[in-house]
């Protein structure tokens, strides 16, 4: 094999959607596509290839730019690029690749199109398509929302179809024979006297040549990998601990710091006296960083024994000192002057109400840490002209962004190395981690600093999910449920998290409502509205977000009208439901369950909730026994539908971790605040669920929707809802504030 130059081919862009009646490579052509990312720092036998692929002697890398919590989307990513390309997942390398607008989150408009303009059709299209724009514009790089397979699907398989179809133009010249001549396989493109050359051989040849497009994708007879159980390609370093995660990652010649901060979330320091922590052992260095001050040491544990002898005067808090006054604002809010939002008012419900028996509830949701089990950490080095950052980040170009504003050093100098995290559920959504480190690396230049949080600085200062409220009246009419007027309470979490980036939102908060009001449920009267809190705690995206808690509202209101109508919960559901699609999901995990309307036996229940969050109709029946030790979970049953299940495996595994995520949490965990300064401060104080209570998790993944969706979110929003149905047919206790454990005893 001749030796590989470097190759330097800008125009060499692949990976999209059709759009306008042609495929662009790259990013949607609204006019131009992004320039590859990857030319920039290329070594010697490097070829870019295109901005997901990169060609050495020693083999093929895919980029892989969505972040991995955990949640398997290297691995997913990788699997629809080598669908198309044709090489094997075993033979290949992922790399996250670097922070460049080339990679925008076109998926995250959807949602946003829905909430804007809820009747599907043109005008909707319009508006995703608009707002797809926008993203792109400003080159939005970011992992969230479920969206990483509904981005990446045909970005990323159309990335591979143009590689490899040029690969074999480069091949049919070497070979000199006609394309139609050659097949591609196993990392080779193959011609039918049985020749082969290997796409390493080609990486110099298909930079000369202009890429192939309008590549016609596979369909789903020919997929390899789509759709078949897989192992994940991380599955083996994860099981025999030889991973790396960003808490693993040392840098040569790095120092080791932690901070101490102001026990109230966003306050500020008025003094400190660190002669004590200066004087012990390994100490370098005690410096001031936003919210609090910096202990640099020669390993982490003695920067964090330092940490604890500093001592410090904080400022006030500024929110409410208990949690009383949070909830006292949740119910304030509830007025015309503090109405966001009206997604849904169907039919009239004020008449339907009148003169009638309303039944009305409140319910509450805590805040909640999202406590990974891996504490935030970064290293930044800041060199005269550069910066560099090693760190598990959702979004790397706010991180550069961010660098830049601390440093003065232009964000195009600024490198972010995005490693592996150990859980995240938003929390990578922040990056403070990383400005203090950058903070401290200020006051030494040249010099790794390894910034490391202590579990309880982790926790105790963890941007939670939103505290919210709802209330719910209704009404039912010859047993069935006639109108359910829901109305929902909380802070606005875009407004808190987007601040924190510099960034106003005008307009309403879409998930204040999310997982409410685009329920497919034809209630004849039916009302949903959403009032915006004043700011309270400073709150961020927590695992499904506004729906984590209105799923719950939203199922607990219209499960207590169907009990009140002496309906069949499944059954009502199914009698209300408007969309086919959420129907069969419904029938589905009924079936699952084996659902016929019977009660369970003394001491036994079963609960059924649905919601759609971000785009997916999740189902889930939960099976409980009351037993002397407590509510017992035994087995609970999951359907959802997202259109094309990637992975089987993997699916499973999101749609299993999800329900042990909602259901842990509904069962045992809050956030409160005195004072300002949060209470609980480890696992011990913010308990989820135990290995031996974990229930057997059946889960079936349907194929009937017409988009491609993400699974990691909507298991979420039905468990908490269909834990406490299940507890009210057990026992006859109607829950309605969560954590379900102020009230009953899990065994």
């Amino acid at each position: 094999m001749g030796k590989v130059k470097t190759i330097a081919r800008r125009s060499f862009l692949i990976g999209s959607a059709a759009i306008a009646g042609g495929v662009a490579f790259g990013v949607w052509r609204y006019k131009t596509p992004y320039a590859n990312p990857l030319v920039e720092g290329l070594a010697e036998g490097e070829a870019a290839l295109t901005p997901y692929v990169k060609i050495d002697a020693q083999g093929v890398t895919l980029i892989t730019p969505r972040a991995d919590k955990g949640q398997g989307v290297y691995h997913v990513q990788a699997v629809l690029i080598a669908e198309e390309l044709d090489v094997d997942l075993e033979d290949i390398k992922v790399d996250p690749g670097p922070p460049d607008r080339a990679y925008w989150n076109g998926a995250l408009a959807a949602e946003a199109a829905e909430f804007s303009v809820p009747a599907a059709g043109a005008i909707q299209n319009g508006t995703e398509h608009v707002l797809g724009a926008v993203m792109k514009f400003i080159g939005l790089q970011i992992t969230g929302g479920s969206s990483t397979v509904p981005d990446s699907f045909d970005k990323l398989r159309a990335a591979g179809a143009s590689a490899r179809e040029t690969l074999k133009l480069a091949a049919a010249d070497r070979m000199n024979v006609t394309v139609d001549r050659l097949r591609t396989e196993g990392g080779k493109v193959i011609a039918d006297d049985g020749s082969e050359i290997s796409y390493t051989e080609l990486a110099e040849a298909v930079a000369k040549l202009d890429p192939v497009q309008d590549v016609a994708l596979r369909g789903p007879e020919q997929w390899r990998y789509i759709g078949k159980p897989m192992q994940r390609i991380d599955m083996v370093a994860k099981s025999t601990g030889t991973l790396d995660y960003g808490i693993d990652t040392a840098v040569e010649g790095m120092v080791h710091a932690t901070v101490l901060l102001n026990p109230v979330q966003g306050g500020g320091i008025e003094s400190f006296d660190a002669s004590a922590a200066e004087a012990m052992r390994g100490v370098k260095a005690v410096v001031p960083v936003t919210g609090g001050v910096g202990v640099v040491a020669d390993n982490t544990w003695r920067a964090f024994q330092a940490a604890e002898a500093v001592e410090a005067v904080w400022a006030k808090a500024s929110m409410p000192d208990t949690m009383d006054k949070h909830w006292a604002a949740l119910g304030a809010a509830f007025n015309d002057d503090q109405q966001d939002s009206r997604q849904r008012d169907d039919g009239d419900v004020e008449a339907a109400m009148d003169g009638a028996d309303v039944h009305e509830a409140e319910f509450r949701a805590p805040y909640l840490a999202h406590a990974p089990l891996e504490p935030i950490n970064a290293i930044v080095r800041v060199d005269d002209d550069a910066v560099e950052v090693w760190t598990g980040t959702q979004i790397p170009r706010f991180v550069q962004a961010n660098i830049e504003k601390i440093t003065g050093i232009a964000a195009d100098k600024v490198t972010v190395h995005v490693l592996m995290m150990g859980g995240s559920f938003g929390h990578r959504l922040e990056d403070d981690v990383v400005r203090q480190a950058a903070e401290i690396a200020m006051t030494m230049r040249g010099t790794p600093v390894k910034l490391t949080y202590r579990r309880e600085q982790d926790m105790t200062h963890d941007y939670p999910r939103q505290i919210a409220m709802a209330r719910t009246r209704g009404t039912v009419k010859d047993g069935q449920v006639d109108s359910y007027d829901l109305g929902i309470a909380m802070p606005s979490v875009v407004v808190s998290q987007m601040g924190r980036q510099g960034l106003s939102m005008p307009g309403p908060d879409s998930q204040i409502v999310a997982g409410a009001w685009e329920q497919p449920f034809a209630v004849p009267n039916l009302r949903v509205t959403g009032y915006r809190a004043e700011q309270l705690a400073p709150i961020s995206s927590w695992r499904s977000v506004g729906a984590s808690s209105n799923g719950f509202f939203y199922n607990a209101g219209l499960e207590e009208l169907i009990e009140k109508a002496g309906a069949d919960p499944l059954e009502e559901r199914l009698r209300l439901c408007s969309d086919p699609v959420a129907r069969k999901v419904l029938e589905a995990v009924g079936e699952m369950s084996g659902w016929d309307g019977s009660r369970m036996g003394a001491g036994r229940g079963r609960g059924v909730a649905f919601t759609r969050s971000f785009g997916v109709p999740c189902a889930e029946v939960v099976e409980v026994s009351s037993t002397d030790a407590g509510i017992k979970i035994n087995k609970v049953y999951v359907a959802a539908d997202v259109g094309t299940v990637v992975d089987p495996v993997n699916f499973e595994n999101q749609v299993q971790g999800g329900v042990v995520f909602g259901l842990g949490h509904a069962m045992n965990c809050e956030i409160t605040y005195e004072g300002g300064a949060a209470e609980q401060e480890n696992f011990d104080s913010f308990e989820g669920m135990r290995l031996a209570q974990c229930p057997e998790i059946v889960v079936r993944g349907l194929e009937n929707g017409d988009k491609v969706l993400g699974i990691g979110e909507p298991p979420v929003p039905p468990a908490a809802p269909a834990l406490a149905a299940a507890i009210f047919a057990a026992t006859g206790t109607r829950l309605r504030e969560m954590p379900f454990s102020k009230f009953v005893d899990f065994a």
